[in-house]
């Protein structure tokens, strides 16, 4: 017995010692690097930055403000009274295509950007006919696409709000979509599903690091974004936990 109040003393002890030793400091996941690249966490905080941060209710945005990005395809927020998780890539895809849609609704409205180097594309004879066979209504998007020998395309200008994305691979996704639509839709519906494509084809990718100021930014734009709780897939765009509810799975009732 005396064996076993000398061993929780000595933990007691220790562990006065621990507090004594942080009393004052503020623990940062930045000041430990190899944790926070062991479990695939992004923080951005500065020195003078609180690790967390009491903000007025009135003041929170909808979806609050970003706290960190995990295995670099979701965002954590936290809002007054909630934890939420957003997936960026089916978030920011919803954006984008959100853009065409204003875009198309207003005509000649679609900003585009000229390739320095145009980029050619090889295709089959059916692919490149289903191109060549819908290239007006992807000028309407700000994609310009031109005949260019005998299986391939070129194409000299982009959407703006994808000019980072795979062009090629694109055009050849494109060409098997329409295929797959055939003549069931209507003009509005095809454009609209030539948007959703592109969308997902401009949007930030899962993998793709983003800074706080980049997550805030993409929760700012989904709150002002028409359908912003749903991807172009009909998928989810982001979860919320309420405190409550997890203080029930830790019986915190």
């Amino acid at each position: 017995m005396r064996e076993n109040v000398r061993t929780m003393d000595s933990a007691s002890a220790g562990q006065n010692r621990f507090q004594s030793h942080f009393a004052g400091t503020r623990l940062r996941l930045k000041d430990f690097p190899d944790l926070a690249g062991m479990y695939s966490v992004k923080v951005d905080l500065k020195d003078d930055e609180p690790v967390s941060s009491q903000t007025a209710p009135d003041e929170m945005p909808p979806l609050g403000f970003a706290k960190a990005q995990f295995h670099d395809t979701y965002i954590i927020s936290q809002t007054s009274d909630s934890i939420v998780i957003i997936d960026q890539h089916a978030a920011h895809e919803r954006i984008v295509m959100e853009n065409f849609k204003a875009g198309l609704a207003q005509e000649n409205s679609v900003a585009t950007q000229m390739l320095l180097i145009p980029e050619i594309v090889e295709l089959s004879v059916s692919e490149k006919m289903r191109i060549l066979e819908n290239a007006d209504n992807f000028e309407k998007l700000g994609l310009k696409v031109e005949d260019f020998g005998s299986k391939a395309v070129i194409v000299r200008e982009v959407p703006a709000l994808i000019a980072g994305a795979d062009t090629k691979k694109l055009i050849k996704d494109l060409a098997s979509e329409i295929n797959e639509w055939g003549n069931a839709f209507s003009l509005t519906e095809k454009l609209h599903k030539i948007c959703a494509t592109m969308a997902c084809h401009g949007s930030v990718r899962a993998g793709r690091k983003l800074n706080i100021e980049e997550m805030n930014r993409l929760l700012r734009d989904m709150e002002k974004t028409p359908h912003s709780g749903q991807c172009n897939h009909g998928r989810p765009t982001y979860v919320e936990l309420k405190i409550k509810d997890i203080e029930k799975l830790f019986d915190r009732r």
